[in-house]
């Protein structure tokens, strides 16, 4: 099927250039002919300039635009052009002058005479067909180099776009093992003590499971939705510590209807019950989340001595990667460990609004 697509591609581009010659020597016998009835002389005399026409033509625009023009060798391209130039200009001469002797016979045919365009007339003419064919040559070279740019410029996208995509799956996989073991480690200690508050613990978990496994695939979800996520794993966190545990959360969303990437706050909290310490009987943690028009404003605090840590977390590593690749130059993030806390200030700009189509 391949090969015969490339000869019928073929045979059109053979009978395009057929097409096209036809036509030029009608505008050669109509250029050298205008107002001469002796058309029998015009046309044996214009199909003499035909094939040094196109000799000059192909040889400029199949082998020296591409050879050297193209390839940004300008010194040869003008060099062997001059010698094209002059080469041609006598091959012209030489076609016109066997063209006009051996149309000798044809020109006593009517009264008028048989040529109305002297021998200087008749070159330009020549040139100027050259130059027509080479101008829309160039026009075309250049369409099929932006074409072939924007190809390689869409697929070079298109292969970052799966890095990214397979890059971003990755690392929402690392989330899920380190946020899941935790919970499930609350809840097997509670289990083991028989405590009451083993059965609501596992409704939460199953809340923050149908979060996971529904929405963690959606490039956007409601702000509210992860904030509620974010909430129930307080809640969980809460149960575990017992009165260990104080947490103060500020919520100040203005607008419902605002978006951002799934479980993208939960590492931030999942880093500060992980890696915070109690200090003085109790292990504090305050959240704030605010929306301001389509910016958003995310800040944590928990208690923590600061010569207990060394790193900041696989969590919060991953974290920092994902805000690179989500929002790139539209985020703000700062850490801060003092002798006595460690804080996050996340500050997201240009985030989307959910739209019901």
């Amino acid at each position: 099927m391949k090969s015969k697509n490339t000869i019928l591609k073929y045979i059109l581009t053979i009978c395009g250039h057929l097409l096209f010659w036809i036509v030029i020597y009608n505008f050669y016998a109509y250029f050298l002919g205008y107002g001469s009835s002796n058309t029998q002389y015009v046309k044996l005399f214009s199909a003499f300039l035909m094939p040094i026409t196109i000799l000059v033509s192909y040889f400029l625009i199949y082998y020296l635009i591409p050879n050297y023009l193209l390839t940004k060798k300008y010194l040869y391209f003008i060099l062997y052009s001059i010698y094209t130039l002059i080469l041609s200009v006598f091959l012209i001469i030489l076609s016109i002058m066997y063209g006009l002797l051996y149309s000798e016979g044809y020109k006593n045919v009517g009264n008028s005479a048989p040529l109305t365009k002297t021998l200087p007339f008749i070159v330009l003419g020549v040139y100027f067909v050259v130059l027509i064919i080479v101008s829309f040559s160039l026009i075309m070279y250049n369409y099929k180099s932006i074409v072939s740019n924007e190809n390689l410029k869409n697929k070079i996208l298109q292969t970052q776009l799966q890095i990214k995509d397979q890059e971003l799956r990755f690392l929402k996989m690392q989330i899920h093992p380190h946020f899941l073991f935790n919970s499930l480690n609350t809840i097997y200690g509670f289990a083991l003590k028989k405590k009451d508050e083993a059965p609501e613990m596992i409704l939460k978990l199953s809340n923050l499971l149908d979060y996971i496994l529904y929405q963690i695939e959606k490039p956007q979800v409601l702000l509210m939705d992860e904030i509620n996520h974010l909430m129930d794993y307080v809640s969980l966190e809460k149960m575990r510590f017992h009165d260990t545990l104080e947490v103060e959360t500020k919520i100040e969303v203005s607008n419902n209807t605002t978006q951002t990437a799934p479980m993208l706050l939960i590492p931030f909290v999942e880093n500060a019950f992980k890696h915070g310490d109690i200090i003085n009987g109790s292990l504090n943690v305050e959240i704030s989340i605010k929306t301001e028009g389509n910016k958003l404003f995310f800040e944590i605090e928990n208690t923590s001595i600061k010569e207990n840590k060394i790193n900041k977390g696989i969590g919060l590593e991953n974290i920092e990667k994902r805000l690179e690749m989500l929002y790139t130059n539209k985020y703000l993030l700062e850490t801060k460990q003092t002798d006595n806390s460690f804080k996050v200030k996340l500050i997201i700009k240009n985030l989307k609004q959910f739209k019901n189509e």
